[in-house]
């Protein structure tokens, strides 16, 4: 099976915040402010569209497809939002999307250190995260 490029993951907490940024490997790699720039852009292009929305109950961008990459989104009830940057045509990525929000459950918000809407510094969720971002490059995908 053809493994799938996983550009970036960001996370953000539902004022819009950036809480998680990591990248892997894409060619133009982003620094602090770039990707706290983007993130509160889409934030803000994800509220938006869900006002402009002429469908009733619309819950926002779910997958925005571009030339050379598409974003995929996941908001969770709390308005969290988890979003990947991949290749273009990059199937399932909502199961992958899914697999990070339990691991934010699992090992961020169940840490008794952490605090809500504050950056994610836990050992577990890094360790966990990586775990299933080389496991969607071959396994996850197939589901």
């Amino acid at each position: 099976m053809a493994t799938v490029a996983i550009y970036s993951l960001f996370i953000i907490n539902k004022s819009g915040g950036l809480i998680h940024y990591k990248d892997y490997g894409s060619a133009g790699r982003m620094d602090t402010n770039d990707s706290l720039r983007l993130a509160s852009l889409w934030h803000s292009m994800h509220a938006i569209s869900q006002q402009l929305s002429p469908t009733p109950g619309c819950n926002g961008i779910d997958l925005l497809q571009a030339h050379n990459f598409d974003l995929h989104c996941f908001q969770s009830l709390t308005g969290t939002k988890f979003f990947v940057v991949c290749e273009t045509g990059a199937p399932n990525m909502e199961f992958l999307l899914r697999a990070i929000y339990e691991l934010y459950t699992e090992f961020a918000l169940k840490n008794p250190f952490y605090e809500m809407e504050m950056p994610i510094r836990c050992e577990l969720f890094d360790f966990n995260l990586a775990q299933v971002i080389q496991k969607d490059r071959v396994a996850l995908l197939g589901r």
